[in-house]
């Protein structure tokens, strides 16, 4: 990295850190109505850095009615240079249940060199570090190394149809040679990763309805179908004790990783006891039999029940039987599982299972196609050294069990690859109360990517 370079990153710590409490006191959730203030101007926000550092075109780009605006920016000056497509996301999730955060969750904290806040490493911190290691170049040189295309949108947590949509219809705008998304987890501290593939996702809401309302179990109860009753015994029959899926068909393209990659998988430091007790909090690990922890996570299609609504659930008691009862349910996919053909095997199988007296509707909320990427990308190499050199480790390569949605329309619509590098850390409760992200990993991150803009540019 050069020195002017590296001299920014380092005497402009403090400021930076400032910049990114600034954007975690805004309460960007996205899954609720009333926050959509919040939402616009979180992506004002973002819109002001990329001008201020000196990128081209930035635009905050409304959607339908009820969509979050994108924010794009660019700078494709460096003639020769390929193009980066740079994305992250400023929504976050809701932060419920309160009472269980130490400090208030968009009043970020310091503790321990961590920032606690919701949004904190999912996905404001990583954002904020690729737009501070963009700014560096500006200060130092007046100019990027490479061409970077800046898009950041605002429904990651809600399933991204505007970024989606928008991808699919501006190709020839969001043209790039590949794209960088700071968006998951390093393996273990101090251990500089590279995720190479994502599971997809179909998820789902399955209603059960039977009487036109709700009954009176002491007249009806023995002879009305019970809704509540009818879902669980066909949750209970779409999966096994021994954790395999009991859906026809599920696992027809089911394709398996490489013997490299289970190799590699093999050698990193994972303890399944800590990861156990430590990290889920439980006595006994579920799952297929005959696969590795870390394969099961990865690499095996996974189907989980989130939610079960209906009925009466208030403090006392009432006898009713409800009318309707609702599960959300949904299934991780690998490659190279079609989300289409997937729900369709599902919904029959529902249709199937479904109780007499009992009518069942399905429907999609969202879904998207698992992708992995090969290490042996060019891509993938420049990150890697990138991360080694500031970390001063060898970089190790991962799957994630999550799905990022994007980097599928990416590599659809693109056609290019996604190159992930992530700075948080397995116990940083992204999702959960008490949000964090180690700050040293928000300085790195910061240099890795500078320093992957150099690498690219050679």
């Amino acid at each position: 990295m050069s020195t002017a370079l590296f001299d920014y990153y380092q005497t402009n710590r403090e400021r930076h850190l400032e910049g990114l409490l600034q954007l975690l006191r805004i309460p960007s959730i996205s899954t609720l109505p009333e926050h959509k203030p919040d939402i616009r101007r979180a992506a004002e926000f973002l819109a002001n850095e990329l001008r201020e550092m000196g990128m081209k075109n930035v635009e905050i780009i409304a959607g339908k009615e009820n969509q979050h605006p994108l924010v794009y920016a660019e700078w494709l000056e460096a003639l020769g240079k390929p193009t980066l497509l740079i994305y992250g996301h400023y929504d976050v999730q809701p932060a419920d249940p309160l009472e269980e955060w130490v400090s208030p969750p968009f009043e970020p904290a310091i503790r321990n060199d961590n920032i606690y806040a919701r949004g904190a490493v999912d996905d404001k911190g990583q954002v904020y570090l690729l737009c501070k290691a963009l700014e560096g170049f500006f200060k130092t040189q007046g100019k990027l190394p490479i061409n970077v295309r800046v898009l950041i949108e605002g429904e990651e947590e809600v399933g991204g149809e505007h970024i989606d949509e928008y991808v699919a219809a501006h190709p020839d705008r969001l043209k790039a040679d590949a794209a960088l998304v700071c968006d998951t987890e390093m393996f273990a501290p101090e251990l500089p990763t590279i995720t190479t593939g994502l599971r997809g996702l179909v998820y789902t809401e399955l209603e059960a309805r039977a009487a036109a309302h709700d009954l009176h179990s002491g007249q009806y109860g023995g002879a009305a179908p019970n809704p509540m009753q009818a879902l669980a015994e066909m949750i209970n029959r779409l999966k096994g004790p021994d954790g395999k899926i009991l859906i026809p068909g599920f696992y027809k393209r089911v394709k398996k990783p490489t013997a490299q990659e289970l190799a590699s998988w093999k050698r990193l430091p994972f303890n399944e006891k800590n990861f156990m007790k430590k990290e889920i909090g439980t006595t006994a690990l579920v799952g297929e039999k005959g696969f590795s922890v870390l394969e099961r996570l990865w690499a095996r299609p996974t189907l989980e029940v989130h939610g079960f609504r209906g009925g009466f659930t208030g403090e006392g008691a009432k006898t009713v039987i409800p009318a309707a009862s609702t599960a959300k349910i949904s299934m991780r996919l690998v490659p190279d599982m079609n989300p289409k053909e997937v729900f369709r095997l599902y919904s029959a199988y529902v249709k199937k299972i479904t109780p007499k007296g009992i009518r069942t509707s399905v429907r999609v909320l969202s879904s998207a196609p698992a992708s992995v990427v090969s290490t042996d990308s060019r891509w993938i190499a420049a990150g890697a050294e990138a991360m080694e050199q500031v970390f001063k480790k060898k970089t190790v390569f991962m799957r994630s069990g999550g799905s990022i949605p994007i980097v599928g329309t990416f590599q659809r619509c693109l056609k290019i690859p996604s190159v992930m590098m992530g700075f948080g850390l397995p116990d940083d409760n992204l999702h959960a109360p008490n949000e964090k992200f180690h700050i040293p990993n928000f300085y790195r991150g910061i240099e890795a990517v500078g320093r992957y803009l150099e690498l690219l540019a050679q």
